[in-house]
């Protein structure tokens, strides 16, 4: 793995943290619901169906930065692709 690489999948992991596989399943569902078009809220809502115990509660003060982890969240999903796509090739 070059340096670069492994520098960003370090700091990536320093930033996202550890989740257990619940958490990661309904970050999971609301990349996918904001990757289909949904709102914010809405993909919140929908994840929460989903996975009622990892339910993020937001308001007008957390939304900002509930909106800035999903942000990095789906770039951060969309890098990792275009790497595994990299990798079959």
């Amino acid at each position: 793995m070059d340096k670069m690489l492994k520098q960003y999948l370090d700091r990536a992991k320093e930033i996202i943290g550890e989740r257990t596989a619940s958490e990661i399943a309904y970050d999971n569902a609301v990349v996918e619901a904001l990757n289909s078009g949904l709102s914010l809220e809405a993909a919140l809502s929908l994840a929460a169906q989903r996975h009622p115990g990892e339910a993020i509660q937001c308001d007008s003060g957390t939304i900002s930065d509930i909106a800035a982890h999903y942000d990095y969240l789906k770039a951060h999903d969309q890098i990792m692709k275009k790497l595994q796509m990299k990798k079959r090739n």
